[in-house]
């Protein structure tokens, strides 16, 4: 119930956060290899181009000839067609460019989805989006998810960006960080599992979110029964291959993976 319930929410987030005007989002995007790119010059109709950008990311343009464009974002391209037509063609041209249609944005997820590979984005993309495009999570996903992102200053080193997909969901929240950009890859980890034994309620394994603690993994478990003693629950955890007990564990404690929690029967 619980993969269901949060399966729902993925897919209300999808659909209602929608896309903000595309407009304003392509002002951003990077030229590539393929996009199809619309031109337009104001009060010059005979000028207007729709082309599709060259394998070495150049066009050709009325008056200009070919123009050198990949890696350059929309804005980027309109500023330098209207310098060149400005040379000697057009007074104080004004130039619109839009992307007709989004070919040169890859991002590659893998992981607990139900179907990892390599997939082509189309104009902003989220990363809930691209994992809809994955085919959503496997109940096994874990929320910590890792993005890493090639360094535009540092090309040898890539930047590692953390999202807890449960906050982002609950909280609805849209960042430049959880924008999925060119090159990307995506990983889902497995979910880490705990244990909770004893009088409780359901005691069995559990999914381990991220800040469990080990009060709300005994709520999970459905609570304390009435022969629980609350006050001498332990918990069992591997440390370095090692197992420790940590007797009258504090309930604020987080859990790990693979923690056993142990709420024993009261003398009385």
């Amino acid at each position: 119930m619980k993969n269901f319930t949060f399966a729902c929410a993925l897919l209300i987030l999808l659909f209602a956060t929608g896309r903000t005007s595309l407009c304003l989002e392509q002002q951003d995007y990077r030229i590539g290899e393929g996009d199809v790119i619309k031109v337009m010059v104001y009060d010059n109709p005979d000028l207007e181009t729709t082309t599709r950008v060259s394998g070495n990311g150049t066009i050709l343009f009325p008056l200009i000839g070919e123009l050198q464009i990949e890696g350059l974002s929309v804005s980027q391209v309109s500023s330098k067609i209207a310098q060149k037509l400005a040379s000697g063609y057009i007074r104080d041209p004004q130039v619109s460019v839009f992307v007709e249609e989004f070919r040169s944005k890859r991002a590659n997820i893998m992981g607990e989805v139900k179907l990892p590979g390599l997939y082509e984005l189309s104009g902003s993309t989220n990363l809930v989006e691209l994992i809809s495009k994955a085919g959503g999570l496997t109940p096994d996903a874990g929320s910590e998810i890792t993005i890493k992102r090639k360094n535009p200053d540092n090309p040898g080193q890539d930047n590692i960006i953390t999202v807890n997909l449960k906050s982002l969901l609950e909280k609805q929240e849209t960042s430049p960080n959880v924008s999925i950009m060119d090159g990307d890859s995506v990983f889902v980890p497995r979910a880490g599992v705990f244990y909770v034994t004893g009088q409780v309620k359901r005691p069995d394994m559990y999914k381990l979110e991220a800040g469990t603690s080990v009060i709300k993994a005994i709520t999970i478990a459905g609570g304390f029964t009435e022969l629980a003693s609350q006050k001498r629950v332990r918990l069992i955890r591997h440390v370095d291959g090692e197992e420790k007990v940590i007797e009258k564990v504090p309930m604020h404690t987080v859990v790990l993976p693979e923690d056993v929690i142990v709420v024993p029967e009261s003398f009385f």
